[in-house]
């Protein structure tokens, strides 16, 4: 068997930041850190392939790794010069996981770990405090209770109230050697209550429950939706961190605190952070105690009173100073770091690339290309193109009233608006049914992940800018305000009381997540600019991509968006979505239930001059540009009339009777008709109804033209699956464009081309090429048509499907390489065999999903087209997957 524990720290590190893939993160960055001489506890890392080995074998597992361990905590010993197990000076260690990717929280930690009732002792004599040693042992029972053996948290944490409240103190640090003694064996009492056995003393058994709790923990409920939302493989595993503990719960030279190398809402070049005196590191990332400011500027500028690290410890901030410089230099990128303070001696737990906002994102790219730090393409790199979207929705609007009940730290900003919920599963059942929802909650913990990506926003009466809500909010995008001190939450009876108001679930709120302020009520929005940091990446962005980048839109508003955004066109214009206007609807209703030629024509007379309208708009926002628009295409059910009214309604424009209309649209009715009378097959048996929106399309055109730079539309056919079936609509297009021509005396270039979106359309792309001048792949279609799954009903089951592994994604929201991209593929190379220019495009939803969008460049296609709001994201994503193929 390979190599499964490495060693790091004392003068010896076997890994380095390049093994993340067989060290985690964590243990690959200790490793890094020690090499480069920062002061790291020693410690190992057992690599994530044991990971696998814990599942296959089970409990046995232990008997696989323990001569390595054993090696490894011998290394540990030499360094430090303690024993594991001492009962007179023992060696104590903590127990954390390690991805290869950041997924703060969402895996188990254990703290103190060889502590017991004679231990305990030992270390209360060697360290000369008998507090610390108690208060780090209480610790130890109720975490390795929690992770290990599984009991409810709660249970301990009510018995620390009854003991403050018994000796009538509020705080833990009011509480001494004595009284954390009599709760240790409380804890120890509530274990054997709770399990009928003992808590574990020996610490080699200690080491082996928690090893293999966070091996455990890799498949736990938290962590696998944190995995499932940020597309992580279910099988990478986790490593796991075994290192020697330093204490920052010593007395008031000690300290505990998390860092950011940079403001990680904004980007400004400032160190951010918190920290605690006399505190570990869960009192501050669990929100347990609300912690105080790193700098004296951030103290300062928050009003807070509480003093700042730079200012109780200056010496020990100065060096931390230093190894934020050292780190960010080293690794070129903004660094989250966790460190410990024992009595006056700085030690580094961790650093990470750290989560960012966009907007920091942005900025700190942008910056590190002025620094020279990195170059323009690692920029264009480093931009997560999913995370524009915070960037691209409206912010409230500064003038606008607001009610402010409360305030709190401004821990991940934007705004956010909706009904007020008090625990997580209620926030993902009223998402789920279309309200917008703020969870609100005393503090989040991990397992709330799932009602924090459901909501809208983020609330929180505890915790700081670095607590499990912050962290978590900040990676998701989502505003949030923690740490809001004036909120009273009652989760029981689901309420809020504030300054003497009340807010119960279901009322509304706003969050200001940049401000920290929180609101009753709605309050309006104004939409963001882009500049800036923003311009500036997204121009070297463009200058790095092969693939254009469209828009799908019909509206104007949506038009004039997507050319703001950058959009480069039209990719899919919908002409059905326009006849759905309610002074237009009774119209198309007419048209469809007419029984003859002649009462259609009469119908789409009407129609005519809004639909050439509608064109003559769009053309003139994208003038210059090419615009595709699809003839018409839903199933015909989707217009007809269903009440009393809408059918007298259409009696009255018609001139028809009622019992004429209900009779045609009985024979209209279709059993299956996303497969039945739509698309092509509309203009193949009513060819009138084409004509007229081809009619449409070069009156507008034309007229375009007349005014300035003309348009160059692009009329596109849906549904095909056979040459036959576009060589007729093709000749309708031609016959309407000449007779217009003809009348108007003049002429306008358009090409005609189709939508792939059947699997006998790919499969015979060759034959078609010959009638067409331009694919675009209507992925949405195709996924369905190819799988043989309904969008509309696949959300019953799909979720199961890539909790398993079916599928790695949900295929209607990442393209399905294998299968649908293989069809792709095989159109792409049979098309342009035929038509060696033939235009390649996408334009279903995939075509704004980053990874889709790198398999378009893998095939070749000339453009993405996406919906307006995701046209950064989709340029972006661009400029990436080709710098990535280069």
């Amino acid at each position: 068997m390979s190599r499964l524990v490495y060693r790091f720290g004392g003068g010896a590190s076997d890994g380095e930041a390049g093994n993340k893939e067989l060290l985690g993160g964590k243990g690959a960055n200790l490793a890094e850190m020690a090499s480069i001489g920062l002061p790291v506890p020693p410690g190992l890392t057992i690599a994530t392939p044991a990971c696998a080995l814990y599942y296959e074998q089970g409990e046995a597992f232990r008997a696989s790794l323990e001569g390595e361990v054993a090696a490894g905590i011998a290394h540990i010993e030499q360094v430090v010069g303690k024993r594991f197990g001492d009962p007179a000076d023992p060696l104590l260690v903590s127990v954390r996981s390690g991805a290869r990717v950041s997924m703060p929280g969402m895996m188990d930690t254990v703290l103190n770990l060889g502590l017991n009732d004679e231990t305990v002792s030992g270390l209360a004599a060697a360290s000369g405090d008998a507090r610390f040693a108690w208060d780090s042992y209480r610790r130890f029972i109720q975490m390795y209770s929690n992770v290990v053996l599984g009991l409810d948290h709660g249970l301990f944490e009510e018995a620390l109230e009854i003991a403050k409240e018994d000796k009538g103190v509020h705080l833990d640090t009011d509480l001494g050697a004595a009284d954390w003694e009599r709760l240790c064996a409380r804890y120890r009492e509530i274990v054997e209550e709770e399990l009928g056995r003992a808590f574990p003393a020996d610490p080699h058994d200690q080491l082996w429950g928690a090893i293999a709790a966070v091996f455990g923990s890799w498949q736990g409920d938290r962590a696998k939706t944190y995995r499932r939302l940020n597309n992580i493989p279910h099988d990478w595993g986790t490593a796991v961190n075994v290192q020697a503990m330093v204490f920052g719960n010593m007395g008031a030279d000690s300290a505990t605190g998390v860092a950011f190398t940079r403001d990680p809402s904004t980007g400004e070049r400032a160190f951010y952070g918190e920290y605690l005196i006399n505190a570990q590191g869960e009192d501050v990332v669990a929100g347990i105690r609300t912690p105080q400011y790193l700098t004296r500027a951030a103290r300062e500028a928050a009003g807070a009173s509480a003093p700042s690290m730079e200012e109780t410890l200056p010496q020990v901030y100065a060096q931390l100073a230093g190894v934020f410089d050292t780190l960010e230099r080293h690794y070129r990128d903004m660094q989250d770091i966790e460190f410990t303070v024992e009595r006056g001696a700085l030690w580094m737990l961790q650093t990470r690339s750290g989560k960012r906002t966009a907007k920091a994102a942005l900025r700190i790219a942008v910056e590190m290309v002025g620094d020279g730090l990195i170059s323009e393409d690692e920029a264009v790199l480093r931009v997560d193109p999913q995370a524009l979207d915070q960037l691209l929705h409206p912010t409230l609007d500064p003038d606008a009233p607001r009610d402010v009940i409360g305030k709190g730290l401004p821990a991940s900003p934007g705004a956010a608006c909706g009904k007020a919920v008090f625990d997580a599963d209620t926030a993902e059942q009223w998402a789920g049914g279309g309200e917008k929802v703020i969870l609100v909650r005393v503090e989040t913990s991990p397992e709330d992940i799932h009602g924090m990506h459901a909501a809208e926003g983020i609330l929180t009466a505890r915790g700081g800018m670095t607590s499990h809500a912050a962290v978590v909010a900040r990676g998701m995008g989502r505003p949030c305000v923690s740490g809001a001190g004036g909120l009273a939450i009652d989760n029981k009876a689901k309420l809020m009381r504030v300054g003497g108001r009340e807010v119960r679930e279901g009322d509304v709120l706003t969050i200001d997540g940049s401000t920290g302020e929180v609101m009753l009520g709605e309050v309006p929005t104004v939409q963001p600019e882009l500049s800036g940091d923003f311009g500036m990446l997204m121009g070297w962005a463009d200058t790095k991509r092969r693939l254009r980048v469209r828009t799908n839109a019909e509206t104007p508003a949506d038009c004039r968006a997507a050319r703001e955004f950058g959009a480069e066109g039209i990719g899919l214009c919908r002409t059905e979505h326009m006849f759905f206007d309610a002074e237009r609807i009774a119209n198309v209703r007419q048209m469809i239930l007419a029984d003859s030629e002649a009462g259609r024509g009469a119908a789409l007379a009407k129609l005519l001059p809004a639909q050439r309208d509608d064109f003559v708009e769009i053309f003139r926002i994208m003038a210059g540009l090419p615009v595709t628009i699809r003839l018409l295409d839903p199933p015909l059910h989707e217009f007809l009339p269903h009440r009393e009214e809408e059918f007298a309604e259409v009696a009255r424009a018609s001139g028809l009777d009622m019992e004429t209309l209900r009779r045609r649209a009985a024979e209209l009715a279709e059993s299956n008709p996303m497969l039945g009378h739509r698309g092509c097959r509309l203009g193949i048996t009513y060819p009138e109804i084409y004509a007229m929106q081809v009619r449409a399309i070069f009156e507008a055109a034309l007229e375009m033209a007349g005014e300035g730079e003309p348009p160059l539309p692009e009329i596109m056919v849906p549904l095909v699956a056979t040459r036959a079936e576009l060589a007729i609509i093709r000749r309708l297009i031609d016959r309407t464009a000449e007779a217009v021509f003809a009348e108007r005396g003049t002429s306008i270039a358009y090409q005609v081309g189709t939508m792939i979106e059947l699997p006998r359309a790919a499969l015979r792309a060759g034959d078609i090429a010959a009638e067409a001048q331009f694919f675009s792949f209507g992925t949405n279609d195709l996924t369905q048509t190819a799988l043989g799954v309904s969008r509309d009903d696949a959300g019953h089951f799909l979720g199961a499907y890539v909790e398993q592994g079916i599928f790695a994604r949900d295929p209607f929201v990442s393209l399905d390489v294998e299968g649908v991209g293989e069809l792709i593929s095989m159109a792409v190379e049979r098309g342009r065999a035929a038509r060696s220019d033939l235009k390649l495009g996408i334009c279903g939803e995939h075509g704004g999903d980053p990874a889709s969008i790198a398999f378009c460049e893998s095939v070749g296609l000339d453009y993405v087209s996406a919906s307006p709001y995701r046209v950064p994201i989709a340029r972006l994503a661009a400029a990436q997957a080709a710098l990535r193929t280069a």
